[in-house]
């Protein structure tokens, strides 16, 4: 498990520091509790390019229904 994180840690420094604080702080406080669903989903939105991420998460652009959840999730949780 602990490749695992450190692989997800990684994966979150991006090159954009809003992208940085949203998807590591997700990690940080939401991924552990997370359901497996979200955890997959969140592995997946790692995938993305820099440019869909942004679109997706400073809401410029709809992201798929499969990501959509812990798109809204990472926005919640970090916002709140």
């Amino acid at each position: 498990m602990r490749m695992l994180e450190s692989k997800l840690k990684w994966q979150c420094r991006r090159g954009m520091r809003e992208l940085d604080v949203l998807l590591s702080g997700y990690l940080e406080r939401c991924y552990g509790q997370s359901s497996d669903e979200d955890k997959t989903a969140f592995r997946q939105l790692l995938e993305l390019s820099d440019p869909e991420l942004v679109g997706y998460l400073l809401k410029k652009e709809i992201p798929a229904p499969e990501l959509a959840i812990v798109v809204q999730h990472i926005l919640d949780r970090t916002h709140a």
